[in-house]
């Protein structure tokens, strides 16, 4: 059944245009909206409010939802490899399926909220390997947001978790679409990777890897293969896939640039996550713009936020303007529609209710958008044509009983990494 906003002002979310108007929008996953002359009486009364395509994230990490508060690392890391081997390695072996389940339910649950109603997600739990991707997306559809998922392909963790990691993304490739992950190049092995683009090749898919966030990986990937990262994805054939992303890519040298364009890969940008670690700060230097687009590698799940943050923090860095920020943050529709995946459809919206003191138009937005608009605003979504979020509740399960099965979840992953 079709969803009708009336009195709706209607903002384009690549033209920008501005259209008042009375809005059709047709339930399904790749339903489209039209303006209409009329309305029936039940139609969703949106005047004085603003309506536009809701947005989606590039690259999350739900597995760390449950560490927010949690008790301090043995020993406090001095450089990244350290926060990954404390922290993130430290937590992602001690996951389960119910502590999985809870951190893709309260990411789903906060990305609905925040008029985020697709996920690019990777995911790691190397000791709970079997099963973990279609937990995650039973857990999304629960709730009523779009991915696309893959699995974190590692040799660190043994020949046993790297043979899980393996089946479960074969498994779930021959089921559902999705990508094959690796962690990054430095703890790939040469028969992983190739192992990994095989699966790509033969399920239609691509590689989602993180890329160069810290000098640690081009530095261990020159000792232990003789050549920097991207020559070596290059060589594997990773960077054959239109569907490939590429996360963080901080370090990359001109040769490496220069192979990242002439290939097919999107990048991925996540600003918030590399001040937090210290890394550096991503440089868009050779890479073409419509190829970069936004994610939040796990701090949170509000696209808005990743948005303002990448500006405030890129326009001398990185000589960002508005448009080119906004464009960034718009990219990954056009990475889902280029490939084809279902869910990110026209028919995705987000209806804000925006008290601003000041006129709003199609010639100030972008200034609205970056200055002025938060998930707060967010008042209203609609995912693949059908409510999702009214009145910032969403419609669709029970908030507080999700709220407290994950803290549950957290109180027995935050006992296992003090044993």
């Amino acid at each position: 059944m079709a969803i009708y906003l009336k009195n709706a002002t209607y903002i384009d979310w690549q033209t920008l245009a501005f259209r008042p108007g009375h809005l059709r929008v047709e339930e399904g996953p790749s339903g489209t909206i039209e303006f209409v002359d009329s309305c029936p009486p039940d139609a969703f009364d949106c005047q004085g409010k603003l309506v536009t395509k809701s947005f989606a994230c590039g690259h999350h990490h739900i597995y760390s939802a449950l560490a927010r508060g949690m008790p301090p690392p043995e020993k406090k890391p001095v450089n990244f490899y350290e926060i990954l081997k404390y922290i993130w390695w430290h937590l992602d072996k001690r996951l389960d399926l119910d502590m999985i389940r809870a951190s893709a339910l309260v990411s789903a649950l906060a990305c609905a909220k925040n008029g985020v109603t697709f996920v690019i997600d990777h995911h790691a739990s190397p000791f709970s390997v079997e099963g973990s991707l279609e937990a995650i997306a039973e857990a999304f559809e629960q709730v009523g947001v779009g991915h696309l998922l893959c699995y974190e392909l590692s040799d660190r963790d043994g020949p046993e978790s790297r043979a899980a990691g393996l089946k479960e993304t074969e498994e779930y490739l021959k089921r559902r679409p999705g990508l094959v992950g690796l962690h990054a190049s430095f703890s790939v092995g040469d028969d992983l990777l190739q192992r990994a683009v095989d699966l790509a090749a033969t399920y239609d898919s691509g590689i989602h890897i993180h890329v160069a966030e810290d000098p640690v990986d081009e530095e261990l990937t020159l000792k232990e293969h003789g050549c920097r990262v991207m020559p070596r994805l290059q060589k594997a054939g990773a960077l054959d896939f239109s569907k490939t992303i590429l996360a963080h890519c901080i370090h990359l040298d001109d040769e490496e640039r220069a192979i990242l364009a002439a290939s097919q890969a999107y990048v991925v940008q996540n600003v918030e996550s590399n001040i937090n670690n210290e890394v550096g700060t991503f440089t868009s230097a050779a890479i073409p713009p419509e190829r970069i687009m936004l994610g939040t590698d796990g701090m949170h799940s509000d696209m808005i936020r990743s948005a303002q943050w990448t500006y405030f923090h890129c326009k001398t860095l990185d000589t960002l303007d508005l448009p080119a920020a906004y464009q960034r943050f718009r990219n990954v529709h056009k990475y889902l529609q280029a490939n084809i995946y279902k869910g990110d459809g026209e028919n995705n919206l987000i209806i804000l209710d925006y008290d601003t003191p000041t006129p709003v138009h199609q010639d100030n937005w972008l200034g609205h958008f970056f200055y002025g608009l938060n998930a707060s605003h967010v008042r209203h979504v609609i995912a693949r044509g059908q409510w999702l979020v009214k009145d910032r509740k969403v419609l669709t399960v029970d908030e507080t009983d999700i709220l407290l099965f994950a803290q549950t979840q957290a109180q027995r992953l935050w006992a296992k990494l003090t044993t």
